[in-house]
């Protein structure tokens, strides 16, 4: 009966999630970079009125997993609008001004 669990149980992988992790980050932008051997991908969040933006996530993969990563977002995108409707593009990414969300400080 072990056998038979764990022969079952292979093929299965055991996924841990922290609790910091499974809060998420907020990002709004991604920058993406590429060598011969691995994908870079940065996850930036960037905040109107702040001319800095922080990188919230690095992910570094291979090639292969850039391709698979490509393939189940475009899966899940077109699932997502199956369900819920397409979703709409601006033919320009936001502007915010300098002074969105506030007065500007001056010294």
């Amino acid at each position: 009966m072990a056998e038979e669990k764990e022969q079952k149980n292979q093929g299965q992988l055991n996924i841990e999630l922290s609790e910091e992790v499974a809060e998420g980050q907020y990002v709004n932008l991604a920058m993406i970079a590429h060598s011969n051997s691995e994908f870079v991908i940065d996850f930036i969040k960037m905040m109107p009125g702040v001319p800095k933006a922080k990188v919230k996530s690095r992910i570094v993969v291979t090639p292969e997993h850039a391709k698979r990563l490509l393939y189940a977002l475009k899966d899940n995108v077109d699932k997502y609008e199956k369900h819920f409707g397409p979703i709409k593009q601006a033919d320009e990414p936001p502007k915010f001004p300098m002074n969105f969300g506030g007065t500007v400080g001056e010294a």
